[in-house]
């Protein structure tokens, strides 16, 4: 068998292997299969070679011999992403930055921070919690996944309804660009003069090149948070309930929404004290000032209350507003129980529309004679279909494949978007033109080239293209000796 580590060249071995040193560089194929995937396990690829660098000149110089050679480079960060947007090239190098952890500046009195591409979400907060500050974009996956991702990602979570994206925290990025160059995009300030190349390289999917810094803004700590979860019979009459709290004029930090499947597998899963007989269940949570907050809190309880909730859940200590989110956080981990496969989709649609959305993904469901699990960010219409799947039955994992592309698609008929938070990647790609006419596609193909001509960062991801959209590289599957565990991969 010829090992894929030799469809790079011998001297670009060499050359990384001097820039990283000898723990900075994997060659082993047993070792590089470790990084085959990110979170969309569907999509595999063995890299053909895993750098690890620790600093930014590492990182510019391996871009560097890259880009001598001619070779494809995917950056990778913790790996949770759930579009395939760290997907290896199996020809080209993946450039790993979990070892660049360094929070680098902390600035209190202007509220900013200054930190490494791996350091975690979760980790940025900790650092900064004994100023009474706090980094607001908190993802479900936010212990493990890295600031870089985010920034690759535009990640957005929970409290995104009221304190917005990660495009609306990062002050400015360090990045390297295809041909090893480091320039500074944005700056360490709330206006910079100029194009808004901080704005085009936030949620990019590392199709621009690799973050080697993140200057963050932080937030104050709010004085008061309050947190309720509302019981209802169907996952309509919380859209209901939902649309009557935004049409009051009260901006929740979070409105999140389980339908009963998702109920059923966190409960399962965190015992968070979620009613498993309810339809549908809306976690709302505010925070501010005291007394305003608690104003606020009364007008929701009795908007639930008018929208025919079933029970509400007060939420009033720290310990217990901690359970409920961490049943809400471990949705897509709970879903083990309930199937050994599960795809999900991040469709937005405009809330008033929630209800009618739900159900035509239901009569979809129905048609594939699959189940779907809906749990999602219901204050900004951020849906979340988990359509659970047994890959070891013949044809289910074509058809879930097939429904999971409709639902993204259908979204978008509803007047919404592909994506909301978890990117195009690999995964939606061929989903672009559902939203995007030609013209547009153009244009944003033609940004991607000012900063890559040569198309090497991050190929097949985010715009369609004729060899990804006709072959879909990368998509496993087992053979049929290795489903009867008689063979298995190397």
């Amino acid at each position: 068998m010829v090992d894929d580590a030799d469809a790079v060249p011998t001297e670009l071995q060499s050359e990384l292997a001097e820039i990283l040193g000898p723990e900075g560089l994997i060659t082993e194929r047993s070792q590089r299969r470790t990084y085959e995937s990110d979170g969309l396990t569907a999509y595999r690829a063995v890299p053909a070679l895993v750098a690890l660098p620790v600093s930014t000149e590492q990182v510019s110089g391996v871009m560097r011999a890259c880009a001598r050679h001619g070779v494809p480079l995917v950056p990778r960060g913790a790996g949770t992403g759930l579009s395939g947007g760290a997907l290896p090239h199996p020809d080209g190098v993946l450039i790993v930055l979990s070892r660049m952890r360094r929070i680098v500046d902390v600035d209190v009195l202007n509220q900013r921070i200054t930190v490494e591409p791996g350091v975690t979400n979760a980790a940025v907060s900790r650092a900064v919690a004994p100023h009474q500050l706090y980094y607001a974009p908190d993802p479900s996956s936010q212990i493990v996944c890295s600031i870089g991702g985010n920034v690759a990602e535009n990640s957005g979570g929970a409290h995104c309804l009221k304190y917005g994206f990660t495009t609306h925290h990062v002050l400015g990025c360090e990045l390297v660009l295809p041909d090893g160059q480091v320039v500074q995009v944005g700056a360490a300030t709330l206006d910079p003069p100029g194009y808004d190349l901080r704005g085009v390289l936030v949620g990019s999917e590392g199709t621009l090149g690799v973050v080697t810094q993140v200057t963050l803004r932080l937030l104050r700590r709010p004085e008061s948070v309050r947190t309720l979860v509302a019981d209802f019979t169907d996952p309509a009459s919380a859209g209901t309930a939902v649309s009557a709290i935004v049409a009051a004029g009260v901006v929740p930090a979070a409105v999140e929404m389980m339908d009963n499947l998702a109920i059923q597998a966190c409960e399962s899963d965190a015992a968070a004290g979620f009613d498993v007989n309810a339809g549908a269940a809306l976690i709302v949570e505010l925070d501010g000032p005291e007394a305003e907050c608690d104003a606020s809190f009364a007008e929701v309880v009795a908007l639930c209350q008018e929208s025919g909730a079933t029970a509400i859940r007060i939420a009033d200590q720290p310990d217990e507003r901690a359970r409920v989110w961490q049943g809400r956080k471990a949705a897509f981990a709970a879903m083990g129980r309930l199937a050994p496969d599960y795809l999900v989709q991040d469709g937005v649609i405009p809330r008033t529309r929630l209800g009618e959305c739900l159900a035509r993904i239901a009569e979809l469901a129905a048609d594939a004679e699959l189940r779907v699990a809906n749990v999602f960010h219901a204050g900004d219409g951020n849906l979340h279909p988990l359509v659970l799947f047994d890959s070891s039955r013949p044809g289910e994992t074509e058809r879930a494949e097939a429904l999971s592309t409709a639902i993204a698609e259908l979204c978008v008929s509803f007047g919404g978007s592909l994506s909301g938070e978890h990117g195009i990647g690999a995964d939606k790609a061929c989903s672009m033109p559902k939203m995007f006419g030609a013209e547009d596609l153009a244009i944003m193909d033609r940004v991607r080239a000012a900063f890559d001509p040569d198309g090497r960062c991050n190929p097949d991801k985010v715009l369609p293209t004729p060899r990804l959209c006709g072959e879909r590289p990368g998509r496993y599957r087992p053979h049929p000796l290795e489903t009867a565990g008689v063979i298995e991969r190397w």
